[in-house]
């Protein structure tokens, strides 16, 4: 019989070579939900030993007092001081060496420094209102004090820890519900879920004006995640558009790009994304410039570092991100100066970078874990390289991934949204609390100032009190 041949063709040739990749895929999504559970999902290499770099020169004395005493007070700005003097005790005041009484004031006394815990109370206030009556049978009250909604006893400072409580600490209902009764104020859940969303439509008129804010912004950073609305089976999202000044969030029953269509509409300017299809719509020409997330391209590289060839990409992309804290300990971010250093030292690195993954596109399998990581970053190499024109915008979308761990933890910890109106809700009083947070504001303090102050101020105004415009009471003119 003839020598069988291997390169016959045959249906059953194309069949195998078919499951063959079909099980290479299906073996790398093993490899990645396995790296996914039980490795470690820090992103961070171990650094090369190098010799150790030139000592600089050491400061004075002096400069390291002043720097000591500038970073003390930066620590203490925001606590609240209370000085209380202490008098030297009735039998040392005298003089050891003389016995003299006659001791005179040096100063204004030695300090001693001590960081205290006061425990956090709430009080039941009661607002005695002067009634007046007139003879012919006509009553004056006092106004009542400020609330949020009618016939509730809640102030609202209370209702504004109560918010904070849960849109940033992430902590659910059933948690405060204990504290509170440990301290002696008995509120079911029930009455939070109703303060909570009764605040929330208080403030929506400040989550409209910071929604009109954001196609107004040149760059805007946008991402979502999902989260579980009980009376859905798929998942509801939460969209999260950062620009300088706001973080403002969006509830969607899904994940199409009608809701950034909704937000951005047809706004000029730079929107830094993933590749998600949903940001087609606004990223159109004409429309706002997409930039791409150099992060996400890297990610892809990390989880593949088990072969050789990945650790020149990691090392070029180190290098760009050594650029950019560079730029930062000199202070020159987002200036020309920034845009000059990354087109005279990046772009020869990116370029590096690209060469690197046209050279190696073929050395793998398409479908493997390896071949998606380079086809990511030779596919979308405009967009992960428009960092390289505008010093505005960041190499990746780092910022608005941030903004999402709240309702990641949220998300952990109180696990679902009631319904879409319930979900409208957490968006108002996310975006208020994540922008007091961006712009260093105590959220318990704007809250309850805001509380008390929307109703009356002119809705055409209402601008003015978002936080990055803000002013407490003793502070406006």
């Amino acid at each position: 019989m003839p020598p069988e041949d291997d390169d016959h063709d045959c249906g059953w040739k194309a069949y195998a070579k078919t499951q063959e990749a079909k099980l290479a895929a299906l073996m790398a999504k093993v490899e990645d939900l396995e790296r996914r559970v039980k490795g470690h999902k820090s992103e961070k290499r171990k650094k090369a030993k190098l010799p150790p770099p030139t000592p600089p020169e050491r400061p004075s004395k002096e400069e390291t007092a002043a720097k000591r005493a500038a970073l003390e007070a930066l620590r203490v700005s925001k606590l609240e001081t209370e000085i209380t003097p202490v008098a030297v005790p009735p039998e040392e005041r005298s003089c050891r060496t003389c016995g003299s009484a006659e001791l005179r004031q040096v100063g204004k006394g030695k300090p001693s420094t001590l960081i205290e815990y006061v425990p956090g109370y709430f009080r039941r206030r009661i607002f005695l209102r002067e009634t007046l009556a007139c003879r012919c049978g006509a009553m004056v009250t006092a106004p009542a004090p400020a609330r949020v909604g009618e016939k509730t006893r809640y102030a609202p400072s209370f209702v504004a820890h109560l918010a904070v409580a849960k849109c940033n600490d992430s902590i659910p209902h059933y948690r405060l519900e204990k504290a509170y009764a440990l301290i002696g104020i008995p509120i079911s859940r029930s009455t939070m879920c109703s303060l909570f969303h009764r605040a929330a439509d208080e403030l929506r008129p400040l989550h409209s004006a910071a929604l009109a804010l954001v196609p107004l912004a040149p760059d805007v950073h946008a991402d979502e995640t999902s989260i579980k609305q009980r009376d859905r089976e798929k998942r509801a999202f939460i969209w999260g558009f950062v620009t300088p000044e706001l973080i403002v969030y969006r509830y969607a029953p899904s994940r199409s790009g009608d809701t950034a269509k909704e937000v951005l509409g047809e706004s000029k300017g730079r929107l830094v994304v993933d590749q998600f299809t949903g940001y087609n719509a606004v990223t159109k020409p004409g429309q706002r410039l997409r930039a791409g997330c150099l992060a996400h391209a890297r990610r892809r590289l990390f989880e593949q570092r088990e072969h050789p060839e990945v650790k020149e990409p990691l090392d070029v992309i180190g290098a760009i991100y050594e650029l950019e804290r560079e730029a930062k300990r000199r202070d020159i971010r987002g200036t020309d100066e920034h845009l000059t250093l990354r087109k005279e030292r990046a772009r020869p690195l990116f370029a590096k970078l690209l060469c690197w993954g046209r050279r190696h596109r073929h050395a793998f399998e398409p479908r493997s874990g390896m071949g998606k990581a380079i086809r990511y970053l030779l596919r979308n190499f405009r967009e992960l390289g428009r960092f390289l024109r505008f010093a505005s915008i960041p190499p990746d979308n780092n910022i608005a991934e941030s903004a999402l761990r709240r309702v990641a933890l949220g998300r952990k910890n109180f696990l679902f949204v009631g319904d879409e109106e319930k979900g409208d809700n957490l968006a108002v009083l996310y975006t208020l609390v994540a922008s007091c947070e961006k712009h260093n504001i105590n959220p318990i303090a704007y809250l309850t100032d805001v509380l008390t102050r929307v109703h009356t101020h002119p809705a055409r105004d209402v601008v003015d009190l978002l936080p990055h415009r803000w002013k407490p009471t003793d502070q406006r003119a």
